[in-house]
């Protein structure tokens, strides 16, 4: 395929208008994942921090849903639709910077080709949203300092920088980039006093994290210290699965592509300049080296290391344009982003379908077999079927309050943060119910300070219990020691074209005789002491 070089701007409104268009879609059909409808909860008790992640993610739901009037799952996702619009334009800007328009487009075909891009932060709303939008502008006004050396630039990377960090932890890793690279190859950065003053820009953007940590005893720091670092004996496992899942993510084709022209660039090819290069060397390594390191000893998720991979799309881009150069006014999109693309929208297609149909049997374990862990291992699950819980629900909800089994005002518990967000999305929020989190914070998170909000649970009450085959928690298990009767009511079955993909088991929990012990009563405990 050709076009010409003074159409480029207008291709590249295409491309960004039919990419928005693919995943506003999308985002309106498929139901919230885990970890999105975890983060409506952000929006809907807004913070100066929380418990697993900083506050931004919270902020653009409440932006861009008018603060949850509007709350369906294409609202709560329209900031990422959104904000991957605008990072393809963005990434076009850096490409078009570094090096010239065609580089910039080839990058922006490419970023559109990434998994990461496209659906984490293109359509899924996660903390990766702001992160890409605030990052990329801020690697595009550092790449501006460096060039031009105007000051403008690096105060304004110093605000976005800190915003990026107000999104998301690893934020920090643009100042640990633009450190070594000063550190290497632009020492007289010490006596700007403008780089300070940048830095300072960014520290009072994350004031909000600190003094949120600081009254909660930094739980989110320590919550994530077990998360991350080297501990324990060595996982070869663990590295493996984070390496297939990066290259699932940033898409096989994007891969392969950067490790050619990482090759290249190491064997001295000079297809970019010298202090674009170097400048996004230092940003995108530390980060991916960082946490190969920890996915030694530890389970890590793939997309930590994505947006490094983001960045070293240039480098492909640049390289390409070298290879395919403007002939009679004329560039031609080569066939290894074509198939990139490609690549890409079969992967759609194949899982939008097998989410919608379950047409591939994706149980992975002999449990499955079991009506209580019917289900189990088939992960796109975890985006199907909740809607059809909530009418179920209501009719058996609405029996068992006229024999006088339960009453009205009766709240609803889970034991982990996921079933407990989606439960109290698709079901008790919208049948006025008070979800609560029936565990410690390690594993209810944000509902540790929910419950508080709510009135919290209270002896003596009775309490709704569901539970998914897919994810099945027994509740004799978890909860015998503290209720007084325990009672299945009924179950629900989840159809997916016609047949059962999971059961809902539902039980109702009578007089409440304790409560698990919270963190706010540990660390009280710790201070009378």
């Amino acid at each position: 395929m050709k076009i010409k070089e003074n159409e480029i701007n207008k291709y590249l409104i295409i491309l960004l208008s039919v990419s928005a268009i693919i995943r506003g879609f999308l985002a309106s059909i498929i139901e919230l994942g885990n970890d999105e409808v975890y983060y409506w909860t952000y929006a809907l008790y807004p913070d100066w921090s929380h418990f697993d992640h900083p506050p931004m993610v919270g902020w653009f739901i409440q932006l861009f849903s008018c603060n949850l009037l509007f709350s369906s799952e294409f609202f709560l996702r329209l900031s990422s639709v959104i904000s991957m619009t605008i990072n393809t334009y963005l990434i076009f800007l850096i490409g078009k910077q570094v090096k010239n328009a065609q580089t910039g487009f080839y990058a922006a075909m490419l970023y559109t080709a990434s998994v990461y891009a496209f659906v984490i932060t293109g359509i899924f709303i996660l903390p990766d949203t702001p992160l890409s939008i605030f990052s990329l502008l801020a690697i595009l006004q550092f790449i501006k300092y460096f060039q031009d050396n105007k000051n403008k630039h690096l105060l304004l990377a110093g605000l976005l920088t800190g915003l990026a960090m107000l999104s998301k932890y690893s934020g920090v890793f643009i100042w640990v980039g633009v450190g070594l690279y000063v550190i290497f190859y632009s020492r007289k950065e010490f006596k700007n006093p403008f780089m300070y003053l940048s830095i300072f820009i960014s520290a009072i953007c994350i004031l909000p994290i600190l003094i949120w940590n600081i009254n909660n005893e930094f739980i989110s720091f320590t919550f994530h210290s077990d998360r991350v670092g080297v501990t324990g004996k060595l996982h070869l496992e663990y590295f493996l699965t984070e390496l297939i899942g990066e290259i699932i993510y940033n898409n096989p084709i994007n891969y392969i592509l950067i490790i050619i022209a990482l090759v290249a660039l190491f064997k001295e090819k000079d297809y970019i300049s010298e202090t674009p290069k170097r400048l996004i060397l230092c940003l995108s390594l530390p980060l991916i080296i960082t946490f190969w390191f920890f996915s030694l000893t530890k389970e890590i998720l793939p997309h930590w290391t994505s947006p490094s991979f983001i960045l070293l799309l240039i480098f492909v881009a640049s390289q390409l344009s070298d290879k395919h150069k403007v002939k009679d006014n004329y560039l031609i999109i080569p066939k290894s982003i074509t198939i990139s693309i490609s690549l890409l929208l079969i992967t759609l297609f194949i899982g939008v379908i097998e989410i919608q149909t379950g047409f591939i049997p994706l149980r992975f374990t002999e449990k499955s077999k079991t009506i209580q862990r019917y289900g189990e291992g088939d992960f796109t699950l975890d985006m199907y079927g909740r809607k059809q819980i909530k009418n179920e629900f209501q009719q058996v909800r609405e029996n068992t309050i006229k024999e006088g089994t339960m009453k009205e005002n009766d709240g609803m518990i889970a034991l982990k943060w996921f079933p407990l967000a989606n439960f109290d999305y698709y079901v008790a929020s919208p049948l006025g119910i008070n979800m609560y989190g029936f565990s410690t914070p390690a594993n209810i998170h944000k509902y540790a300070w929910i419950n508080k909000e709510r009135g919290d649970l209270k002896i003596g009450d009775d309490y709704w219990f569901l539970t998914e085959s897919s994810d099945y928690y027994e509740p004799n298990r978890y909860l015998k020691p503290y209720f007084e009767e325990i009672n299945p009511i009924d179950t629900i079955t989840i159809e997916r074209c016609g047949k059962p993909s999971k059961y809902v088991f539902i039980y109702t929990l009578k007089n409440l005789k304790k409560v698990p012990i919270t963190w706010f009563e540990e660390n009280d405990s710790k201070n009378v002491k």
